[in-house]
């Protein structure tokens, strides 16, 4: 459930963000703009369905502890391995799964969305989004894996953009 924004009466709305992937998942949970959790998943080694499952199983214990209104995702980008793609394909689907069954609403946005979010051009490198993270949202200095950061700028990607609906709504 969303809490109350103190003193203002109004809802911070809480987002899982997560990074898709099969090997590694990074997952983020941000309520309003401020980051209450993000990991890199890794689930066991061992053939693809069973570390799909793994994701599907993880992701739902978080999404139970954590009670997201919503779930962000990216959309696929397309690599020159096709069989990576397909895996990262199937690995969305079981992301996407795990959060309707919660009943959450899906929201996905696009590499080129969440760098414009995060650093304000849809041609940013890694390190600059990883900058650029480390500057908008106040976390602990610790060891992240690229993951779990891509995770965090979905988040702010999310917020940001659902803020912008709400403005727009009000007018």
């Amino acid at each position: 459930m969303p809490s109350l924004k103190a003193g203002t009466g109004k809802m911070k709305p809480t987002v899982i963000a997560v990074d898709p992937g099969y090997d590694r998942v990074g997952i983020a949970i941000m309520e309003g703009t401020l980051l209450i959790f993000s990991e890199c998943f890794i689930p066991p080694k061992g053939a693809v369905p069973i570390r799909l499952g793994a994701v599907f199983q993880h992701l739902g214990k978080v999404i139970k502890k954590y009670k997201p209104e919503a779930l962000a995702i990216e959309t696929l980008f397309f690599t020159k391995n096709q069989k990576t793609a397909i895996h990262v394909a199937e690995a969305r689907g079981v992301i996407a799964l795990a959060g309707v069954e919660a009943g959450l609403t899906v929201f996905e946005y696009s590499p080129q969305e969440v760098k414009i979010a995060v650093t304000g051009s849809g041609n940013a490198d890694k390190k600059s989004v990883i900058r650029m993270v480390t500057m908008l949202v106040p976390m602990e200095n610790m060891k992240r894996h690229d993951d779990e950061y891509d995770a965090i700028a979905l988040a702010i990607a999310h917020q940001s953009s659902s803020k912008f609906r709400q403005a727009r709504e009000k007018i």
